[in-house]
């Protein structure tokens, strides 16, 4: 068995069971009196608008706002590219763009909300009394924090014209249907993209709370916003969102239960640890080494052969100069100086949407040869571990993993094979 071959197929399985048109195909509503209204946005938007360009049967209008480089033209929508993980101006333009699709609707229509990852920065649309490079400052010091996705997203929320609801609101009184892939832990719809058309309970003052419980530095002038009502985002309750509809259509936990079945099917016993994994990736890339190793050399707490598959979504507090890669890269640094020299352990951790951070790989593959072998070649893995250089490291072991941008997003995924007789 080629290992690594064997992992990348396991990802792939994961990533085709969140493939859009599947995942929208029995998740439709029933076709309006009035206008059909579509809202695209995410890393994955532009397959998921194509997916229900070719599902949906009449009239469609509306805009898709994705990543740099995500884009496809379409048949009836405006596609609008922008800039992940700090928005930018093309963003700005692109919230515009959005508002205006969804003024002066009626209740004899209808918005179809596709919302994916990457949504929170795409849509920057700063309050009153802030601007955009306040926006752009507050996502630098979350990314740089390492807080978990859900204390970054209630503070964006308070942070925004248009997330926590504020999107539904202003499509309000057409009905809104919200279809999400989700990227977070725990599959909260609230969550994803930072809840554009779906409210959430967490109020201005939990959300002060976590940023001093996670050191996050904001700004005098965020400060200030977050301390006044104007902050305040709707309240679920509201009865402008009685009417619509919302279902998490692909998910970190169908992916994961494909690509189980997938390797079970090849002959390999499969372990779903959890889809909803979150930390600092070194600590998470330690303990899924321990576990590795207590199986390789004692079978336990599952006999080998098995592949041990995790999801959710891990962190990476950044030093003042980092280098290049990802929480997925980063995981993978800590495992492999976790299971240096030991046989039989194979890993891959990936990004689901392709991309992991900000160069143009998913993530890597690593064994218990890969450092040894890269200390050979005159370089030393503790030196790129410094550098927060995960990328670097791998791709001087030759082992990146890059099958360029999926069109979708359940969030992290790490499949690692152990099997010592291999």
């Amino acid at each position: 068995m080629n290992r690594f071959a064997f992992l990348a197929d396991l990802f792939h399985t994961a990533v085709d069971a969140a493939d859009p048109r599947r995942a929208l195909a029995d998740a439709l509503p029933e076709r309006p009196k009035g206008r059909t209204v579509v809202i695209a946005v995410g890393k994955g938007a532009a397959q998921m608008a194509a997916a229900f360009e070719d599902l949906w049967d009449t009239p469609v209008e509306g805009v898709v706002v994705t990543r740099y480089g995500y884009g496809a033209p379409r048949r009836h929508l405006q596609v609008i590219e922008a800039a992940h993980p700090v928005p930018d101006e093309a963003g700005a333009r692109a919230t515009q763009a959005v508002f205006d699709a969804v003024s002066g609707l009626t209740e004899d229509d209808l918005v179809i909300a596709l919302i994916c990852g990457g949504g929170s920065a795409l849509l920057p649309a700063p309050p009153e009394g802030l601007t955009l490079a306040d926006e752009q400052a507050l996502n630098r010091e979350l990314l740089r924090s390492g807080a978990p996705i859900g204390a970054m997203n209630a503070i964006r929320k308070h942070v925004s014209r248009i997330k926590g609801g504020r999107l539904a609101l202003a499509a309000h009184p057409a009905r809104v249907c919200s279809l999400i892939v989700s990227d977070v832990p725990g599959d909260d719809p609230a969550q994803v993209a930072s809840g554009p058309t779906v409210p959430d309970a967490v109020g201005r003052a939990q959300a002060l709370r976590m940023a001093d419980a996670h050191k996050i530095a904001l700004t005098e002038r965020v400060m200030k916003h977050l301390s006044s009502d104007a902050a305040s985002a709707p309240d679920p309750d509201d009865p402008r969102f009685a009417g619509n509809s919302v279902r998490v259509v692909a998910s970190a936990r169908l992916s994961l239960e494909a690509a189980a079945a997938r390797a079970e099917a090849q002959g390999i016993r499969a372990a779903i640890l959890s889809d909803a994994i979150e930390g600092e990736a070194r600590d998470i890339g330690l303990m899924h080494a321990a576990m590795a190793r207590e199986i390789a050399a004692r079978n336990r707490p599952i006999a080998a052969p098995v592949v041990l598959l995790s999801g959710g979504e891990t962190t990476v507090t950044l030093g003042d100069d980092p280098g290049r890669g990802g929480r997925n890269t980063a995981f993978l640094m800590s495992f492999a100086t976790a299971i240096e020299g030991v046989a039989g352990i194979s890993a891959l951790a990936a990004d689901t949407d392709g991309i992991d951070g900000s160069e143009d790989n998913a993530g890597a593959f690593a064994d218990g040869e890969t450092f040894p072998a890269l200390r050979r070649a005159g370089h030393d893995p503790a030196a790129f571990a410094a550098a927060q250089d995960p990328y670097g490291a791998f791709a001087a072991a030759g082992t990146l993993f890059a099958p360029g941008p999926t069109g979708t997003n359940v969030n992290d995924f790490r499949a690692i094979l152990i099997d010592p007789q291999s």
